[in-house]
């Protein structure tokens, strides 16, 4: 059994589409969840005034919630992300009643290069998924 998210022929990014968003300002959405959680932005950048601290509860809650090992971010179609966003990237791995895997799937070139020059490539699982 695979630790990679379950791929979906009818979207592009490898991903099943949305089935609803996280938080009340829509910007991160659930794609599915159970002990691979797979979230991600639906194609959209994530703006710079991203609050890091107010989606870490709510990350934190979902994945308690259905005891995720995994969480796996779809990165399909965002070109940039700001600090704030790595940075709870990062403390996901550090979470109270779990320490889930952090993976990212398809990355921008851009996002690549962060991760490999802050070195957080070494704590968060990076994956390319072709459609």
């Amino acid at each position: 059994m695979s630790d990679e998210p379950e791929l979906d022929s009818s979207d592009d990014s490898g991903f099943h589409s949305p089935q609803y968003a996280l938080t009340e300002d829509g910007l991160l959405k659930v794609y599915s969840v159970g002990p691979t959680t797979v979230l991600g932005f639906d194609g959209q950048d994530v703006p710079s005034e991203f609050n890091a601290a107010h989606y870490r509860a709510a990350i934190s809650d979902l994945l308690v919630a259905n005891d995720s090992s995994i969480v796996a971010f779809d990165l399909s179609g965002v070109k940039l992300v700001p600090s704030g966003m790595l940075g709870l990237l990062v403390s996901l791995k550090q979470l109270d009643k779990l320490t889930p895997t952090v993976q990212i799937f398809n990355p921008s070139d851009d996002v690549k290069e962060v991760l490999q020059i802050t070195k957080l490539n070494t704590l968060i699982e990076v994956h390319e998924l072709e459609a």
